[in-house]
């Protein structure tokens, strides 16, 4: 009993200094849903709408610079919604995205900027920052 005891309290110790070593993520990704997005534009949320395929370089790149700024405490609280290329043509047609590797930034329901193919940090910087009002 005393050893399940210790070995249990020191799972828990190190699940607590993992976690503390760990940063939090920020940029919380979801897959996109017209229900949700209309939740978190309500909400007045800082949201970026990142249509990708799996297939494209350009998005890649992207995302390794997106997920380099997700660190950054200033973007904590924006919400990326992913929309698939291949097989959701609705909300290609919603957000008039005519290609891949398309970024649309919004600060609650008023887009605020819209980036097509570019994957050079500091515009990508200062689309998210259009979210957050700067």
């Amino acid at each position: 009993m005393r050893l399940a005891f210790y070995a249990c309290a020191a799972l828990l110790t190190l699940g607590i200094v993992l976690s503390a070593a760990a940063p939090a993520e920020a940029l919380e990704k979801r897959k996109y849903d017209a229900a949700a997005f209309k939740a978190a534009q309500a909400s007045n949320k800082p949201i970026l709408v990142d249509v990708s395929a799996t297939w494209c370089p350009t998005c890649k790149a992207q995302h390794k610079v997106l997920d380099s700024l997700a660190a950054r405490p200033e973007f904590a609280q924006i919400v990326v919604f992913e929309v698939d290329f291949d097989t959701q043509k609705d909300a290609l047609k919603t957000f008039n995205a005519r290609q891949q590797s398309t970024l649309i930034a919004f600060k609650g329901a008023q887009e605020t900027r819209r980036l097509v193919g570019e994957t050079a940090a500091e515009p990508i910087e200062g689309l998210l920052k259009s979210t957050l009002g700067k």
